[in-house]
């Protein structure tokens, strides 16, 4: 059984990333191994949280895989730990806009059978935080709220009033941190700047939070209210488990639905007769995007391509001249090629290199960042020119959950295929989808989106692929078939 909190907290800016972050730099400071999970569809928190404890940082996302996944999902990233912290997202009982508790952080905590950690923003307030806390401890008689966590505290005064007032809800302070930018960490218009990015930066603003929360909070009535979590029951989630699951059995019908599990020869967006190609001990190369410009890839993407038959080979836009040896599928994920624009344009070979991949039928699966990439211009800078289209920085930002279906045939999907995804960007592309689009979607307006040409599939949307394994399966097959 595995020791595990959820840090949540009444909104979002309440302190939640420093606390689970200084929390887990904290128990692995203590010699324990500690299992870093956050809530929701955020790339960005887990980084740091692999950076505190050792250990890949891992979402739990009810909204993209399904509440039937998050025990399971959570058990294989536990594996082997002695303690689990959990950053959830926004405030504790907000989740997918109209689908009441769902993503939630309180809906995790419930899946996970565990206790919960409120972190209030104390600030501006003193006996009114009693109100508040019973308030979130009354909401849900289901969730279990172990503790408060104050932060923000004026003075030894403002700490004595708060913990007057606090008496009465029965719930025991766990920590008090005090107002100060001691563990501030770097930000820009996205949130924080990933740790692929500035890797100092981000050592030292973890350090900052573990000494932080060593300091404000008692962990050792955090861990004894961890170990107070009953038995989870759940089976770790495996990849080849998943992957010998029939097509649909990971989703509701509208997650993990991706017709079947071949590739298929549809017009242009078939993959193409084409030499080249390789594979190591019968298993295709599979390269995928990494360093500071494409840092957001689920850990369980890279599970799931090895278990379907890939070598999966990281490689880096910003200084790799070629794709590795012997390359049959390319996946470029999420990042932040905006801020690297004019350097991931000055590396021509590898954009020559894309492009001729792409060109010769090769699969390539793009997200967001990837999309970017893959287009003819970024900020005015030449990309790989796979994609009629060109991409700027734009006002607005695009964010949310989506529900989409497949519309034209391709490395990840056939035609009618349904798939749950979120989008999270800045950026522009002009035009928003080719002549054959990727997906239409549902949520929140009707639109088409991505583009489909040969062996490419490029879309703004960021997908789970533990919600879909056979994505996995179909995409090594189409490297294969190279």
């Amino acid at each position: 059984m595995v020791a595990r909190l959820v840090i949540a907290a009444p909104a979002s800016g309440s302190g939640k990333t420093t606390v689970a972050t200084g929390l887990m730099a904290a128990f692995a400071a203590a010699g324990l191994a500690v299992s870093p999970h956050k809530v929701g569809p955020d790339y960005i928190d887990p980084g740091y949280h692999a950076l505190a404890t050792g250990r890949p940082g891992r979402n739990l996302d009810a909204f993209l895989c399904g509440p039937e996944l998050m025990a399971p999902l959570f058990a294989h990233g536990a594996r082997g730990s002695d303690v689990a912290v959990v950053e959830g997202v926004m405030g504790l009982f907000d989740g997918a806009a109209g689908e009441g508790e769902l993503a939630s952080t309180a809906q995790i905590a419930k899946l996970l059978r565990a206790p919960v950690v409120l972190v209030v923003d104390a600030s501006s307030q003193s006996r009114s935080v009693a109100a508040l806390v019973h308030g979130f401890l009354s909401w849900d008689p289901e969730v279990r709220l172990g503790g408060v966590l104050l932060n923000k505290v004026a003075s030894d005064r403002h700490e004595a009033l708060l913990r007057d007032a606090l008496e009465s809800t029965g719930v025991p302070v766990l920590g008090v941190l005090r107002r100060g930018p001691a563990a501030a960490t770097p930000s820009r218009h996205l949130g924080l700047v990933p740790v692929a990015e500035r890797h100092g930066e981000a050592t030292a603003a973890v350090t900052a939070m573990r000494e932080l929360v060593r300091a404000g909070c008692d962990l050792e009535a955090l861990l004894a209210l961890a170990r107070s979590a009953p038995p989870l029951g759940a089976m770790p989630w495996h990849p080849e488990d998943a992957l010998t699951a029939s097509p649909g059995t990971a989703g509701d019908g509208v997650r993990g639905t991706v017709g079947d599990n071949g590739p298929h020869t549809v017009g242009d967006s078939g993959p193409g007769t084409v030499t080249g190609g390789g594979s190591t001990a019968g298993r295709p190369v599979v390269a995928v995007a990494g360093g500071a410009a494409f840092s957001f890839t689920y850990a369980e993407q890279v599970e799931l391509l090895t278990a379907a038959g890939a070598e999966v080979v990281v490689f880096d836009p910003l200084r790799d001249e070629k794709l590795p040896s012997g390359t049959a599928g390319v996946v470029i994920g999420g990042g932040f090629p905006e801020v690297y624009a004019g350097e991931l344009s000055a590396n021509e070979p590898l954009r020559a290199a894309v492009a001729a991949f792409a060109q010769e039928g090769g699969a390539v699966a793009a997200e967001c960042a990837g999309l970017l990439y893959l287009a003819r211009s970024l900020d005015g800078r030449p990309m790989c020119g796979v994609l009629d289209a060109d991409a700027r920085m734009g006002e607005r930002l695009t964010l949310g959950y989506r529900d989409a279906v497949a519309l034209t045939e391709s490395c990840l999907a056939a035609p009618g295929a349904r798939l749950r995804g979120h989008e999270f960007h800045r950026t522009v592309i002009d035009p928003g989808a080719g002549p054959s689009p990727a997906w239409g979607l549902h949520r929140p307006e009707r639109r088409v989106e991505g583009f489909v040409h040969r062996g490419v599939h490029a879309s703004y949307l960021h997908t789970h692929w533990a919600a879909a394994p056979e994505v996995a399966r179909r995409f090594v097959a189409w490297s294969a078939s190279r």
